[in-house]
């Protein structure tokens, strides 16, 4: 069960800012990337959080705190602590203290490093900040497997409880890439949109659009969540993953392995393709991506079921995340799920006549089941070195 979310992301702080804002249309990209400008760090962390976090672990602890918030968890931890774990992905991890690290190497020597610079750029810092902010003594680590790190954190999650060895834990995925590094290796590999915007399926899309932040979440075993009289958000339960196998940043084109993913996903939640009324796509605003994307549902979903489900991009919002995509999104899910709303995709103008889905054009559009049931989403997270992984989520 999911009990709490907390984002961080370009559209603000909060996770009801993040639906609110998509939902309405808004976009937090501007001058060709997505970057948190509503984030300061002194306003959510002591000075020495600030100094000794590299900028994705201070996004990791921001939305890990509003998730657990929410959840209830303010007063304490309502389970024993070494029953709680926490997984947080990223793709890259502290880049921004590589580089300030580096430069001090460089101009001042070696003995100027900080001690602090491993301790900030390893990709489990993020995990191990939430961790010792809050106490959280299970199971704790980081998952790195690029882009889909955040949705691969939430599945090891649900896998973590379901196999009894937590009650609770707190994952979710933070990266914070936007440094002159960053952008420069990405636009050395042609990834990034020349122009600078980001259209999902749209035919003219150039590229993504490179974003930063974090998405939290809260979960908890059914009963125990129960017993102590949680707040349900929404439920996790299907998650699927495979392997391209096929190329180290192309995804494989037919969307076989893609849409394995979600088979599973499917099979694991025990639902059919008439089962589902939504999907959160990874949608990357890519040539191949988006092809292989829309290649990939119709296939796990049927073809003509596939196009009778709207299919919207977090990313024409907020740009890609990276490492921290698949949780933020799932956070959208879970809220899209929760307030019945199915947010656009984005600068979606121009239809690819090889793209045939329903991509949910120019505005929000009411979520409906159609027979009154909980409403059930599907959330893709496809990455660099070929991972792919689908969750189901179902609201309350």
């Amino acid at each position: 069960m999911i009990t709490g979310l907390g984002t961080v992301t370009p559209l603000g702080v909060g996770a009801a800012t993040l639906h609110r804002r998509w939902a309405a249309g808004e976009s937090g990209i501007e001058d060709g990337s997505g970057a948190c400008r509503d984030f300061e760090p002194k306003d959510h962390l002591s000075v020495k959080e600030a100094r000794r976090l590299d900028r994705f672990s201070q996004f990791a602890v921001v939305a890990s705190g509003e998730a657990l918030e929410q959840a209830g968890w303010s007063e304490g931890l309502p389970y024993d602590s070494l029953r709680i774990g926490c997984v947080i992905a990223t793709g890259i991890g502290g880049i921004e203290t590589v580089e300030i690290q580096h430069d001090v190497m460089r101009d001042k020597g070696a003995k100027m490093v900080s001690p602090l610079g491993v301790p900030q750029y390893m990709p489990n810092a993020g995990a191990a900040a939430v961790a010792m902010k809050h106490g959280l003594q299970g199971q704790m680590y980081g998952v790195v497997s690029a882009c889909s790190g955040g949705a691969h954190a939430i599945g090891s999650a649900l896998r973590m409880i379901q196999y009894g060895d937590a009650d609770a834990v707190v994952t979710g995925g933070a990266e914070a890439t936007l440094t002159e590094f960053g952008f420069a290796c990405f636009n050395s590999m042609q990834a990034l949109s020349p122009t600078g915007v980001s259209r999902p399926f749209d035919a003219r899309r150039d590229g993504f659009v490179m974003g930063e932040g974090a998405g939290a979440l809260v979960l908890e075993e059914a009963d125990a969540a129960a017993e102590r009289g949680a707040t349900v958000l929404a439920e996790v339960i299907g998650y699927g993953s495979t392997s391209d196998a096929y190329h180290l940043t192309a995804p494989e084109p037919s969307g076989g392995p893609a849409s394995r993913a979600i088979e599973l996903a499917l099979g694991d939640a025990g639902l059919t393709p008439e089962d589902i009324d939504y999907v959160n796509a990874h949608g990357t605003s890519t040539q191949l991506n988006d092809a292989a994307e829309t290649a990939a549902l119709k296939r796990a979903l049927g073809a003509e079921r596939a196009k009778q489900i709207p299919v919207s991009s977090t990313k024409s919002a907020i740009g890609h995340l990276l490492g921290a995509a698949g949780a933020v999104e799932a956070v959208a899910t879970v809220q899209a799920l929760q307030h019945r709303i199915v947010p656009p995709t984005l600068n979606y103008e121009v239809p690819d006549p090889e793209l045939d889905l329903d991509y949910v054009p120019g505005e929000a559009r009411p979520l409906s089941t159609g027979n009154g049931r909980a409403p059930v989403a599907i959330s893709n997270s496809f990455a660099f070195g070929g991972h792919n992984v689908s969750l189901v989520l179902r609201g309350v």
